[in-house]
């Protein structure tokens, strides 16, 4: 896998430098392109517990985050260089000893959420045509690693990443990364946790390419490895029918395949999972039903909080049990329509059914050993069922002086019986944001 990886990255090297012929006149340069940008994030989180946390059955925590993002040009001539750096300050505003967990602030050893946390990082960046090389730290965005932004803070991940579009309608990458900083840490050796999987002491590499342009059809086809623990392989096609003047239909389809590789650190892994969406949008509403469905005797397992682009993975639940199907419902609505622009509304209910993980290999992360009972305890039983509804509620200021300042408002119910593995919970999201464009 890993020589496949190389050959991939030199092949794009190779292309690039066929196509490097870029004019002084299309490269502004570094200081003239040159952007800062500073994201308020008021952030508050409350968690009710039904079931599965009789420990702390409530979480609430109420934060403020300052996220700063500067993105420089590049120099002039054929190899342009160039810098990207961010930084995060978060203020905690309300939590208590007994209310503290929810992933806002990080935690000290007597389980009291932070007063303040900070931390910065960055990246150097290499331009040749429309090729990028970029090694430090950075957010990625990939079907098999993508660092998630749901909390105060982003997620990172250390490395290199290579993003070439020197053919027309085509884009393609290729990345390794070594460490990793997650949403409520302040530095990079945190630790991309999934059900089972972990790159503690590991590395991702990825390669992939994907359609670009204005096509009805597109598609992307990926390749990571998780060392000593999996290979994985996406897929992906959709395809926009325009139907009317105010009507279309998107049909789109995600494919997973995983197999275990080098030591099996997360067990013997062989997993097909795969989804099917259809949307329909007409005038200010969409219309979308799924259906999601998971071959093996483990979970479809993933790292980096949003590094799963099936269609029933929502706010709460994956919907990604061993053996598990499921199908959703969803409604948007934009209010533009009705006189009110940027004020935005979605609701959708995802069932999962048919959960089995009691075939998983026994003595590994999905059936391990249980001390107190003397036996091997899958993280899902069998019959595992569950269900989650989500309501979103958005308003973005269109105009004046508060403009791009949003909004959200969000709750989500989870409920499902033991052999699912997952909480009952009910969850209250208010966020408020509001972007500073200070150099543009």
């Amino acid at each position: 896998m890993a020589r496949r990886l190389t050959l991939l990255t030199l092949t794009l090297l190779s292309c690039s430098c066929k196509l490097m012929a870029a004019t002084a006149d299309e490269e502004h340069g570094f200081l003239a392109d040159t952007s800062l940008n500073v994201l308020a994030r008021n952030f508050f989180l409350e968690n009710d517990y039904r079931t599965g946390h009789s420990g702390q059955s409530y979480r609430q925590e109420w934060a403020q985050g300052f996220i700063a993002n500067l993105q420089s040009g590049f120099t002039q001539g054929t190899l342009g260089l160039g810098v990207d750096a961010h930084a995060f300050y978060g203020l905690k505003l309300d939590s208590g000893r007994g209310r503290a967990g929810t992933g806002l602030l990080p935690l000290d050893d007597d389980g009291r959420a932070a007063d303040t946390y900070s931390d910065a990082g960055g990246a150097i960046k290499l331009r040749v045509s429309r090729t990028t090389l970029k090694f430090g730290e950075m957010e990625v965005e990939t079907p098999v690693l993508d660092t998630g932004d749901k909390r105060l803070q982003p997620e990172y991940a250390t490395g290199f990443f290579l993003d070439s579009r020197d053919v027309d309608g085509v884009k393609l990458v290729a990345g390794h990364f070594t460490a990793f900083k997650n949403e409520n840490a302040s530095t990079a050796k945190g630790d991309f946790d999934g059900y089972g999987a972990s790159t503690d002491g590991r590395a991702l590499s990825l390669a992939g390419i994907e359609t670009t342009g204005d096509s009805p059809f597109g598609g992307s086809v990926y390749a990571s490895q998780l060392t000593d623990t999996w290979r994985q392989y996406y897929t992906n096609l959709h395809h926009l029918s325009v139907l009317s003047d105010n009507s279309s239909l998107l049909l789109d389809g995600n494919l997973y395949r995983t197999l275990d590789e080098g030591a099996a650190k997360a067990g013997a892994l062989n997993n097909t999972a795969y989804s099917l969406s259809a949307k329909y949008h007409v005038g200010s509403q969409g219309f979308t039903l799924a259906w999601q469905k998971v071959d093996g005797d483990t979970p479809f397992d993933f790292v980096g909080g949003d590094s799963i682009y099936l269609a029933n993975s929502i706010k709460y639940a994956d919907f990604n049990g061993a053996h598990e199907k499921s199908w959703q419902a969803r409604y948007d609505l934009d209010f533009g329509a009705f006189g009110i622009p940027g004020l935005k509304f979605m609701t959708r209910y995802v069932r999962g059914s048919d959960i089995d993980g009691t075939h998983a290999p026994q003595g590994a992360v999905y059936q391990p050993f249980d001390e107190s009972t003397g036996r091997y305890q899958p993280i899902q039983g069998k019959g595992g069922r569950h269900w989650e509804r989500d309501i979103d509620l958005k308003y973005v200021v269109q105009s004046g002086p508060a403009k791009d300042l949003s909004f959200n408002v969000s709750h989500l119910s989870h409920r499902g019986n033991d052999a699912q593995g997952g909480a009952d919970i009910d969850r209250l999201y208010l966020v408020v944001e509001y972007p500073l464009n200070l150099l543009d």
